[in-house]
Parts: C-alpha cells; sequence; structure tokens
C-alpha cells in the first residue's frame, strides 16, 4: 500500500477532466470502508458544474482551492435509521481517506477539506446542495489531475510510539 506513503495534499490542478472509470473507482474505494456495525452511513454527491464548484469553495475559509478543481466529492453523512449514530462521522472519515489513497493510486490529486463538525460549514454545503434534513456535508474533496508536485513529509516518530507488555 504504497499510497499511504505518497499521498500529500494537492490544491492546484489542470484543466483536464477526469475519467467517469477513475471516478467510479474512487467511490468503490470509499464505500469499500468499514463502518460501525456496517452501518454505511454514507452519501456522495460528485459535484462537476463549474459553477456550483464555486459556490462550494465559498463555503469555507479553506476551500477556496478548490474553486478550479474539475471535480469535487462532497462526502455526506445520514442521520436515520443509523444503528451507531455516534460513529457516522468516523465512518465518514475512513471512507474519505479511502477517497484520497484511490486518488493518489489513479495518479489523481486531491484534498480534504474539513466541514465536519463545523455547522457553519455544514449548514452552507446542506443548502448549497439542497440536503440537510436526513443527510449531511461531512467534507469537500477537491480532486483532478494534479498541476504541482509534492513530497509526503516523513512524520514517523518513534517517541509517540508506547509498548505494554513482552
Amino acid at each position: 500500500m504504497n499510497e499511504i506513503f505518497k499521498r500529500v495534499s494537492i490544491r492546484k490542478f489542470n484543466e483536464k477532466p477526469v475519467e467517469k472509470e477513475k471516478i467510479e473507482k474512487i467511490l468503490k474505494a470509499a464505500m469499500a470502508a468499514p463502518s460501525a456495525g456496517n452501518q454505511q452511513p454514507w452519501e456522495f454527491f460528485v459535484v462537476t458544474d463549474k459553477e456550483k464548484i464555486q459556490k462550494l469553495s465559498a463555503c469555507s475559509p479553506y476551500a477556496g482551492c478548490s474553486a478550479k478543481a474539475p471535480i469535487v466529492i462532497v462526502p455526506c453523512y445520514r442521520t436515520s435509521g443509523l444503528r451507531f449514530p455516534e460513529y457516522d462521522t468516523i465512518d465518514l472519515s475512513i471512507a474519505t481517506e479511502n477517497i484520497l489513497l484511490e486518488i493518489t493510486s489513479l495518479g489523481l490529486g486531491g484534498v480534504w477539506l474539513g466541514v465536519a463538525p463545523d455547522k457553519d460549514r455544514i449548514d452552507k454545503i446542506d443548502k448549497e446542495l439542497g440536503i440537510g434534513k436526513d443527510i449531511h456535508a461531512f467534507a469537500l474533496v477537491a480532486l483532478g489531475y494534479p498541476a504541482e508536485e509534492k513530497t509526503q513529509q516523513d512524520r514517523f516518530d518513534e517517541s509517540r510510539i508506547h509498548y505494554i507488555g513482552n
């Protein structure tokens, strides 16, 4: 799983459209994530409309880089019919990480832009997508063919590892 050690946040994209087959692979990876009690609380909005992407990019002070992305995936979570509702955003975190890893494996670039748990950001994006009763925005994932190159930092820190037992 080399993608774990190659994944970086890409915030600049080429205008080249992303093929539908790659989008489907990304979403399959997202839905392969484990979830509490197998509740799978996710819904995914794939936004390619330039005007809608512009509006979504204004929903958070940190999402401006998504304005020029060819695609923004909005992972969302359901709030009804869940066995373990307190784990919905944890489940979405795993699914979103799977999105980023698959993006990397496909030679694309992307960035996770935080939305939840900020109620103001959630409300703005929910309104923009026309959702919000039982489905809420969790994050924005801007993606496309990278227009920048980055190398992942080595974050390994042995001092943060604590063994208990033999």
